[in-house]
């Protein structure tokens, strides 16, 4: 079954917190497909992740690249998944309306903008009602993802994200 993570990024950027969130799914061998809506912005994503760190780069390609299936990350403006990626990231309300066959989907959306707020409380209602389990994650004063709540139930006790 796919289990959903919502991210409320309001004291990081997406730039900064995607590429480490791709990397851990990296670190656990698997595939990635990371989805926007914008053409430049997927340009941009693509640029931030070959200069994500300057002793390393995450690899990664587009339909401006080919070979998608060699591809550890897909970076698309569609529902596409030609790397057969098992864990998809939705960004700037990218939206994807079926889970089925994924192991994770993992929703960032800006905290600040209140029109990514409303459709990630949306998002979260549909997850909920079909049966999926959907956590939601806000980081702390230091940065640390704490988990705040899980569908199907009412806030959490805090803990720290899983490495």
């Amino acid at each position: 079954m796919t289990e959903v993570l919502f991210y409320h990024l309001e004291r990081a950027r997406l730039e900064d917190v995607l590429p480490q969130l791709v990397q851990k799914t990296l670190e656990r061998g698997w595939k990635a497909v990371v989805q926007t809506v914008d053409p430049d912005r997927l340009k941009a994503l693509s640029d931030r992740f070959w200069q994500w760190r300057d002793d390393e780069f995450l690899a990664h390609g587009s339909g401006a690249d080919g070979n998608p299936e060699l591809q550890p990350v897909w970076l698309t403006t569609s529902d596409e998944n030609p790397n057969g990626s098992k864990v998809r990231f939705l960004v700037d309300g990218a939206r994807f309306d079926n889970p089925a066959g994924l192991d994770r989907l993992i929703i960032l959306f800006d905290g600040h903008d209140e029109d990514a707020l409303a459709a990630a409380r949306e998002k979260w209602k549909s997850i909920s009602s079909q049966g999926l389990t959907a956590t939601y994650w806000q980081q702390d004063d230091r940065g640390r993802w704490l988990k705040k709540a899980e569908s199907g139930s009412g806030p959490m006790q805090q803990k720290t994200a899983p490495d």
